[in-house]
């Protein structure tokens, strides 16, 4: 009996070996239930072939170069810019909390926030709009639009900020506009059905999707429908929402059903449409699942279920596409693609080649650094800061690679993470999970 206990207490005390010297895996696990890869129920269905699951080194052959450093000021757009990609950004990467605000809100926050003329915009589930000022570090506004009736629904809210003045979609079929220096509503529509999709403005228009995968042109003074194209309906609701990207003159839309449009604003109508389904059901009721479109020269970049498209943004052809799926949303710089594939591997690819110039097990680099057993850490975001790549962990740890991807430093953010963050002035920026801002410098 006493070998008994002493063989279970060997076992625990070497489970718990794993968090001796970071605490990184801690809460890992906890992660997994509550933020289950969307991607994870479509495997099982894809006619696809494997996904890419191999390591490639470094050569060291050729350059990795990125663009200059950018010092951003302004976060008005969900995926910070027309073309949903970030930039090079500048990062003063000493891990300091600079400032922590009290408690904004009582209820569960949304994922996103905006930053505007040194005010933070967020939202929460009841469908408060909160602005909060850091110059005056308190909430200057807090608005909500919705009657009694509503009071006891979640509200599900995506928005865009321009000039002040914010606009609203949400899931109960309302579009509205708020100024928030005047605190007050500049105009509401109910379109009865719920809106699914992020926003875009172009000049004096507002694009957005909704549930049933129709694009809808809005006028942005009045709210008043300009132009709207139905498209594939799909009978099964999944994770994944109707997307929109802009250039300078077309909008690009991938809806739930897979497929991807592009639009001519000023003429209101269709360039070219192209499917990126790849099920064998295609139907209505055939799932889709997908990150972000991002447009960069003149190529538009999609990971789906199975595949990472390379598109040619004038008429629709792909160039090439790779079976790597990204578990989070990539970021191009330079002609290089930097993602994250849903098997944990840090992967560059050179877009012009179409070539792999490494690829490395994530988990593996975290075990090796610690010099720990290798188990599995979730990812939330990816950047790139001051010509380094920068990985946000779910339990808000931060992996920093150098450009090559060697795994140079990792760190814990001061307070925990709990909605994505946004880089401001060399700062990062985001609600933790006491929904107070944080300010790491």
């Amino acid at each position: 009996m006493k070998l008994f206990y002493i063989l279970i207490f060997s076992i625990l005390l070497q489970s718990c070996s794993f968090d001796n010297k970071s605490g990184i895996w801690k809460n890992e696990n906890e992660v997994l239930v509550k933020k289950k890869d969307p991607l994870s129920n479509f495997e099982s269905l894809s006619s696809a072939k494997d996904q890419f699951n191999k390591v490639i080194p470094f050569d060291g052959t050729s350059k990795i170069k990125t663009s200059n450093v950018v010092l951003s000021l302004e976060w008005s757009d969900i995926f910070y810019n027309r073309i949903n990609n970030y930039e090079n950004f500048k990062y003063n990467s000493l891990n300091k909390l600079l400032f922590k605000s009290k408690k904004l809100s009582r209820f569960d926050i949304s994922n996103n926030i905006l930053y505007e003329e040194n005010n933070i915009i967020f939202n929460d589930s009841k469908g408060n709009l909160i602005i909060y000022s850091i110059d005056e570090k308190k909430i200057i506004s807090k608005y909500n639009f919705y009657k009694k009736k509503y009071k006891k629904l979640n509200k599900k809210i995506n928005f865009i900020v321009e000039n002040n003045i914010i606009y609203v979609a949400d899931n109960l079929g309302y579009l509205y506009s708020y100024d928030y220096s005047i605190k007050k509503i500049l105009w509401a529509k109910k379109y009865k059905i719920p809106f699914r999709s992020n926003l875009k403005i172009y000049d004096k228009q507002l694009a957005l999707a909704d549930q049933a995968n129709t694009l809808y042109l809005f006028n942005k003074k009045n709210g008043e429908i300009l132009k709207k194209f139905p498209s594939e309906e799909t009978t099964v609701k999944n994770q994944f929402i109707n997307n929109l990207a802009l250039n300078n003159k077309n909008l690009f839309f991938l809806n739930t059903y897979g497929t991807l449009y592009s639009f001519n604003i000023n003429r209101s109508n269709i360039n070219w449409f192209l499917n990126l389904n790849q099920s064998s059901d295609l139907t209505p009721s055939s799932s889709f699942e997908s990150t972000r479109i991002i447009n960069y020269d003149k190529k538009l970049i999609i990971t789906s279920n199975n595949f990472l498209y390379i598109i040619d943004e004038d008429n629709g052809s792909i160039i090439y596409k790779i079976n790597l799926t990204s578990s989070i949303s990539p970021v191009v710089n330079k002609n290089h693609l930097f993602i994250v594939s849903k098997n944990d591997l840090l992967i560059v690819l050179d877009i012009e080649k179409g070539k792999i110039k490494y690829s490395y097990d994530i988990n593996q680099k975290i075990a090796d650094f610690y010099e720990t057993k290798k188990r599995n850490a979730f990812f939330r975001n990816l950047f790139l800061m001051n010509d380094k790549i920068f990985i946000f962990l779910n339990n808000s740890f931060v992996l920093n690679f150098d450009i090559i991807g060697n795994l140079d430093n990792i760190k814990k953010l001061p307070t925990k993470i709990n909605s994505n963050p946004i880089i401001i002035n060399g700062s990062i920026i985001y609600l933790d999970k006491k929904n107070r801002l944080s300010i790491v410098n």
